[in-house]
């Protein structure tokens, strides 16, 4: 279908800088706790709680949507609350958290941010454009698949390596999911590659952190939705680093980091780990072996 194909040659970008205007002047206006703390009563496709700004939030990127349907684009969306909307093709699939870190949001803390990402097949393989942008930091990210990597329209560097501490072990790494039982559970292997963590509470923000180069890997203790990871993944390869999917890396296959065996679905398939290196990639997994 000629509107599917021409659905990536879309202006995501402008699509993705209008969403954010809309976003800021909603959490603008929402600055009280008990304002964001408000609940619809209801529950989104992922499972969760639906919070007002949830629901408000999505209607913001929705109506950026809706625009590029009119306009003749076709697509089908997938969002964290409202689950899968038919824009007229199953060809292109747009993948979106409206506030990726909503926990935080709804506390007035930082690293609370919109992801957005564009993708021409049915996995994670098949992203070819992924947006974040971070309220907490005013931080804007984004990637093109075989065109790099940006922050605030910058390039990043792909030659950015990993530190270590004079232990041997990653200096920094992001953990994410940190319900206190997990952490139990992983804290041995987590020992013995990290010298330091940091929670922030936002996958999509974590793993931004290690296409920086600012954090040398992150890991989710469980699995994560598409909508939670899909265009920070492809921003982290972008930038040079490497990202699996553990739970989904087929055995002896090409696809050694899972992504084409995730599905662009809101079912929590896999946790995700990434890192500036495979040889930190493959460390940081034996958490979740």
């Amino acid at each position: 279908m000629e509107g599917s194909r021409t659905a990536l040659e879309a202006d995501w970008l402008a699509c993705c800088r209008a969403a954010v205007r809309e976003l800021r002047a909603m959490l603008d206006a929402v600055s009280g706790i008990g304002e964001r703390v408000r609940e619809t009563g209801t529950r989104g496709e992922g499972g969760d709680r639906t919070l007002v700004i949830d629901e408000r939030a999505e209607a913001c990127v929705f109506a950026q949507l809706d625009a590029l349907h009119a306009a003749g684009h076709r697509f089908t969306a997938l969002s964290e609350e409202r689950g899968v909307v038919d824009y007229g093709s199953d060809a292109v699939r747009v993948v979106i958290d409206p506030i990726d870190g909503s926990l935080n949001a709804k506390r007035l803390m930082g690293a609370h941010a919109l992801s957005v990402a564009v993708a021409a097949g049915p996995t994670m393989a098949d992203v070819v454009f992924g947006y974040v942008y971070d309220f907490g930091a005013d931080e804007e990210w984004h990637a093109r698949r075989g065109g790099g990597a940006c922050l605030d329209g910058r390039p990043l560097d792909p030659a950015v390596g990993e530190r270590r501490g004079r232990s041997g072990r990653l200096e920094l790494v992001g953990i994410e999911q940190a319900d206190p039982r997990l952490v139990a559970r992983a804290v041995g292997h987590l020992e013995e590659q990290a010298e330091r963590l940091r929670a922030l509470g936002a996958i999509a923000v974590t793993m931004c952190q290690v296409a920086a180069g600012r954090m040398d890997g992150m890991l989710s203790l469980k699995g994560c939705r598409a909508v939670d990871a899909a265009a920070a993944q492809l921003i982290v390869r972008e930038a040079g680093g490497v990202v699996a999917f553990p739970a989904r890396a087929g055995v002896g296959a090409a696809d050694e980091h899972g992504l084409a065996h995730t599905p662009l679905d809101v079912e929590p398939r896999s946790p995700v780990v990434a890192a500036r290196t495979r040889a930190s990639l493959r460390a940081l997994a034996t958490v979740h072996a």
